[in-house]
């Protein structure tokens, strides 16, 4: 795993954003795995940036959400299917249909949730999944607990994300139980994971997803066990690391990508 602790959340934001335009440089039909919540936005921004000021083309991209609340039409505000597209999808090329979200109103979500394996199986696997992380240190909504190989499926909210979240909500009362959500198992399967923070309130969970145990009580620990993980973290979200000296270390020395 690569640690890189940058000075604030516009640096955290362009170099996660560099990244996923290499990925599509290299790979310009890549799938992505798209993440939700304010810490990506950054990243989103700084993505239609490149498209605009660099032609960073989306026209072959394929895209899967990580998760969608249960209950909220397509149109409400805080559902991840008007997220995605006032953020980022309307901003670039990206064909409609290549863009997958699950549906929080099937009315199957058993069959719906073993479709949305099946169609991330049929479009090759998703090459780069965009990860935010929990103050619990959850991973899209795998709370505490969570098989660390599990797959899409229906889970239950708990209180402290149904807490993290309600600031997004008019009343507490309003914020969805129920959510579809990518399992652990099915997030591992990413060719490449990149997975930002920013600040303080995330310290702790980075720390234990970093550096503590791999556990299912903090889900985003999971991310230790794969080949290709990149953890993106400003100072604050980075603060409870004990080895951050080491990992700014590395990060300065690291040599310069061959020019092409």
């Amino acid at each position: 795993m690569e640690v890189i602790i940058q000075r604030d959340y516009e640096q955290m934001s362009k170099t996660a954003a560099q990244i996923v335009a290499e990925v599509l440089n290299t790979k310009p039909n890549a799938v992505l795995g798209m993440a939700t919540g304010s810490t990506p936005l950054g990243l989103y921004q700084e993505l239609v940036r490149l498209h605009k000021e660099a032609q960073l083309d989306f026209s072959r991209v394929t895209t899967f959400n990580l998760d969608e609340y249960v209950g909220l039409p397509v149109n409400h505000p805080q559902s991840y299917h008007y997220f995605m597209h006032e953020h980022f999808f309307q901003h670039v090329n990206i064909p409609r249909h290549n863009i997958n979200i699950p549906s929080g109103t099937t009315s199957n979500y058993p069959a719906f949730c073993q479709w949305y394996e099946e169609r991330i199986a049929e479009c090759g696997g998703i090459d780069l999944q965009i990860l935010g992380i929990g103050s619990d240190g959850h991973i899209a909504f795998n709370e505490p607990g969570s098989s660390l190989s599990s797959r899409t499926r229906l889970k239950t909210l708990s209180k402290q994300t149904i807490d993290d979240n309600a600031r997004f909500f008019e009343h507490r009362e309003g914020v969805p139980v129920y959510a579809i959500t990518m399992g652990v198992g099915t997030i591992l399967d990413a060719r490449k994971l990149v997975l930002v923070a920013s600040g303080k309130a995330k310290a702790k969970a980075i720390a234990q997803a970093v550096e503590g145990p791999v556990t299912s009580m903090v889900t985003a620990s999971a991310i230790q066990l794969h080949r290709d993980a990149i953890v993106i973290a400003d100072k604050e979200a980075a603060a409870d690391l004990t080895m951050r000296d080491y990992y700014e270390f590395i990060y300065a020395a690291k040599p310069a990508a061959p020019k092409s």
